[in-house]
């Protein structure tokens, strides 16, 4: 995928050139560019000429003075502007590979690549790193990345990745250690696999590698009802082993479904350190609350209003305790209404893989106002969601209004809107 312009923002220096969505940047001072990488090396400079080619196919070359470290404004596509690296394992644990038929085609795409790591935050194997990449890297230093080990057994990696290059692979932790590239780590447990005395051995090995391991999250394997995996799922007993071992090793977290599943206290803020695998769900539920204990509550609104809140099976306590205090303000009443869900089956309590119609079972008998829901539901940048119907549908056959909270680990907008009604 070439370099295509998707937004170009407000008073920018993009905007200024009068470039718009559909636009390609062709190269950069004469360079073609791989990826975003390439871009924002690049783009630091004083002086730069670009090649625009234009939505209605003319080409033009911009000559351009700016600050060394200002940005241009361009928000594209794709991080990637060739082919992106992709995914040559089999995991029996993988979740693309358990959805059905039916689905936004991008949730069937399975990437393995490290740019996406380095820019985005997604989990690599390490199974398709070619010398070239890693020379890439060393050369530009790039880093931190975030690495799906799951074991360091290599044979059980290989069984467990169904990937002959998934032992070998785990070499490139050790070169990671030998060129400073700092990673965090991903292990999915699943019991009789990779728990006990195997994610021991894991943690051992991980921790061993020194600074350069920032972070391990450790997090539950999902299965839904399309599993055709025989896999079993994380119970009481495996939680409660997975949080005594992990506590050993510093920088090891557990994902907040082990507490729960473990009917454990979810930790304190000092468990979490930055908070550096948060998307993945480890310290979220901790990250909501403590955010909202420092908010500014509005004694009063200027009218009554009734507001109900949509949320996972795994965040309800959460809410709970968040509208117990919200309940708090006068003229203002919010319920908590846990969406079951019935797509995935009842292992899935994960707000992002709520559909609408599990969505429009929960709510569409409620009385409320408004509804809230977490942008997670929702496919970023729009109100689709992953079954692909969207907000507009909910709304049809609900006739509810719905508020969406943009940053899901703050209830600062809602608070935000309490304070001016």
């Amino acid at each position: 995928m070439p370099a295509i312009v998707s937004k170009v923002l407000e008073n920018s220096i993009a905007e200024e050139l009068e470039l718009a969505a559909g636009d390609e940047i062709v190269s950069i001072d004469g360079c073609k560019m791989q990826d975003m990488i390439d871009y924002n090396f690049y783009c630091k400079s004083e002086l730069l000429t670009l090649e625009i080619k234009k939505a209605n196919g003319e080409t033009e070359e911009i000559e351009l003075e700016k600050d060394y470290d200002e940005d241009l404004g361009i928000v594209f596509e794709s991080a990637v502007f060739d082919r992106v690296k992709p995914c040559l394992n089999h995991c029996i644990f993988c979740f693309v590979d358990q959805q059905p038929k039916g689905l936004r085609e991008t949730l069937y795409v399975k990437d393995d690549d490290y740019r996406l790591s380095y820019l985005q935050g997604t989990y690599i194997t390490l199974t398709n790193l070619t010398e070239k990449d890693k020379e890439r890297i060393a050369r530009m230093h790039l880093g931190p990345f975030y690495v799906s080990v799951h074991t360091t057994n290599p044979e059980l990696r290989v069984k467990m990745l169904r990937n002959l290059n998934a032992g070998k692979s785990l070499e490139n932790l050790q070169w990671f250690k030998e060129n400073e590239i700092p990673f965090h780590a991903q292990i999915v447990l699943c019991p009789g696999l990779n728990d006990g005395e195997e994610l021991e051995r894991t943690l051992k090995d991980l921790t061993s590698l020194g600074d350069i391991l920032l972070s391990v999250a450790i997090v539950p394997v999902g299965i839904t009802q399309f599993r055709e995996e025989n896999l079993r799922q994380v119970d009481k007993t495996i939680a409660e082993e997975t949080i005594k071992i992990a506590s050993k090793y510093k920088n090891i977290c557990c994902s907040d479904e082990f507490f729960l599943l473990a009917k454990q206290p979810i930790p304190p803020v000092e468990y979490y350190g930055n908070f550096s695998q948060l998307d993945d769900g480890v310290g979220a539920i901790r990250y909501l609350l403590d955010d909202f204990s420092h908010l500014d509550l509005p004694q009063k609104i200027t009218k009554p209003v009734r507001a109900a809140f949509a949320t996972s099976y795994a965040a309800k306590d959460a809410i709970f305790e968040i509208a117990e205090k919200l309940n708090q303000i006068e003229n203002f009443e919010t319920i908590v209404c846990p969406v079951k869900s019935n797509y995935w089956g009842q292992n899935i309590t994960v707000a992002g893989l709520i559909t609408s119609d599990d969505l429009i079972n929960t709510v569409k008998d409620i009385e409320a106002d408004f509804v809230i829901i977490p942008s997670v539901m929702l496919k970023p940048y729009s109100e689709d969601f992953l079954d692909g119907k969207n907000l507009d549908y909910v709304r049809e056959k609900t006739g509810m209004e719905f508020f969406v909270v943009q940053n899901i680990y703050s209830m600062e907008e809602l608070v935000e809107y309490l304070r001016n009604n």
